[in-house]
This record gives structure tokens, sequence and C-alpha cells, in this order.
């Protein structure tokens, strides 16, 4: 069923729509986040759950009541902060949908919680950091790295904490940003950070490790280096044990802003380091390869 159709039946049936909320991917479509879906599920207050005179028998399994081939009305838990009305329907939020899939984990929601994440982050990417700051952690530090591309140049990794609700309007994965905004946003970012440390691993140091040991040896010396010990730790996709509480977040860097701050920290300071090598060493032109791998130039 489309958004139109499933609003037309819900409102059909006899369920008083002051206590009936829409719920998983029904509420998807209501929300314009999916086209359309086969299953449609509700949720209510138990106290009204308990009170509806129900034609048919109650799954005792999942306890849930099926009143049509792909309905299905469920007494569920849910936060009330998490509801919106459309349509004058109650619908589970976004936020809500993603708890709730996060709780069940089915395999065929792995895409969907990846999506309606990624989306939620871009429209508020304090998320991650706020949730800790409601468990009471407030030294919250983000962990990026660069250079594990590029054959030419050091793994360097950033340790970052930001003041609470930070802002900085545009800051993103360093990658996607300008180099002029990126030498923009290192120079506010270090102006208002409340830590900053920086790990660096060289080219001798990658051969004898792995550039994935190396990458994990930078990120220590980075939280290591910092200034002010974090509580928590935030790291864009790698796990990581450093004797402090971690969360790998996939696409971290898009999705946490001290992540971002971490990454455009990590970025300008390599590609400072690589100035300084083209400096150097002009006829290798190392200031336009800080990014790709530089084959061209092992050639020579």
């Amino acid at each position: 069923m489309i958004k139109t159709e499933l609003i037309k039946k819900i409102k059909a049936e006899k369920l008083d729509l002051n206590k009936i909320i829409v719920i998983d991917n029904a509420s998807l479509v209501l929300q314009d986040f999916i086209e359309e879906t086969d299953e449609v599920s509700l949720t209510c207050p138990k106290d009204y759950y308990d009170k509806i005179d129900w034609e048919e028998n109650i799954d005792k399994n999942f306890n849930h009541y099926k009143f049509s081939e792909n309905y299905t009305l469920n007494y569920t838990y849910y936060d009330p902060k998490n509801i919106i009305e459309i349509e004058k329907i109650k619908v589970m939020d976004l936020e809500g949908c993603l708890s709730y899939k996060l709780l069940f984990n089915r395999k065929e929601d792995k895409k969907l919680i990846k999506d309606i994440d990624l989306y939620l982050c871009k429209l508020d990417n304090y998320r991650y950091e706020r949730k800790l700051k409601k468990q009471g952690i407030n030294l919250i530090a983000g962990v990026d790295e660069v250079g594990r591309g590029p054959l030419v140049g050091p793994v360097v990794a950033a340790c970052v904490i930001l003041p609470e609700e930070f802002e900085l309007d545009g800051l993103t994965d360093s990658k996607k940003l300008s180099e002029k905004k990126r030498e923009e946003f290192y120079i506010k970012i270090k102006e208002q950070a409340l830590g900053i440390g920086v790990g660096i691993v060289d080219e001798k140091r990658i051969d004898e490790l792995n550039i994935y040991e190396a990458t994990k040896v930078a990120m220590k010396e980075a939280i290591a280096n910092c200034n002010i010990k974090p509580e928590h730790i935030l790291i864009d996709a790698m796990p990581l044990e450093c004797g402090i509480p971690t969360t790998s977040i996939i696409k971290g860097d898009l999705k946490s802003i001290t992540i971002s701050a971490a990454s455009v920290i990590a970025k300008v300071t390599r590609d400072h380091m690589l100035y300084d090598l083209d400096k150097k060493y002009p006829m290798y032109d190392f200031k336009k390869i800080k990014v790709i791998q530089p084959r061209n130039t092992l050639k020579q």
C-alpha cells in the first residue's frame, strides 16, 4: 500500500484514532521515507488494547491481533515523545522507528536501519553526543584518520573534544569539503575545541606494522596526546581498544560532528606535512598527490 491507500484503510477501521499509533514500515510510508509496504503494524496503550472486543483470537506468541491479511494490532512499548500526527493519524516518528527496528534487529531491516540513522544524523549531527550527554558523559571525543589510501605520506589521526552544542555550519567529512573550507574549519575547531590530540605514523612504521595496525597506533597516539582525557570516544567505523569506552560508527564522519571535526584536523595536518614535502622535493609534486595514490610518481 502507498500512503493514500494506507490513510484511507486505517481511517475506515472502527478504531479510536486517538489511541492507535502506526508503527514500523507503515509509519515510514506515512512520513514519505519509503513508498509502500505490505505490512501495517499498529500499537496502542495497554488499557485500550485490553478493552477492545476482538472478533478473532490474539496470537499468544506475538501478542498481536490480525484483523486483515496485512494488518496487525500490537501492544508494545513506545515513547510518547516519538509520536507525531499525520492526517489526524498518530504515527511513530523516525527516531522511534529506528529504536523499534534496532530492538528487533531483523535481517530485512538492516538497510532501513542504516538509511534512517544516516538521514537523522544529517538533520542533527549531534545525535550521538546528545545521547551520551543524557547518560552524564560530558567529555566526548571524536577520532578519525586520514592517509590509509595514498601510497605517499603518513597516517595521521586526530582526537577532538568539542564544547557542548558546538555548531559549525557545513562541517562534515573532510573529504567532502573544499580545501579552502577545510582550512577555515581547521582554524575554528582549533580555537574552540576543549581538547585536541594528533597521532602520526610514518611510512617506515606503516611498512613494519601494515596499514590497518598503523591506523590503530595513530589513533591511540592521538588519544594519548589529547590535552584532556575523554570519558567516551566516538570513532569512524574502526573498533579500537584504548582503555576508554568507545562507540564505532559506520560513516561516523558524516553522522557525528565530533568525528567530523577530528576528520578535518587530521586531514589538514596531513596536508600541511605534504606541502612541506612538496617544497623540499618539488619534482614529485606532493602538493597535488596528497589524496590519490601517486602511481605515476612511483614509476618515475
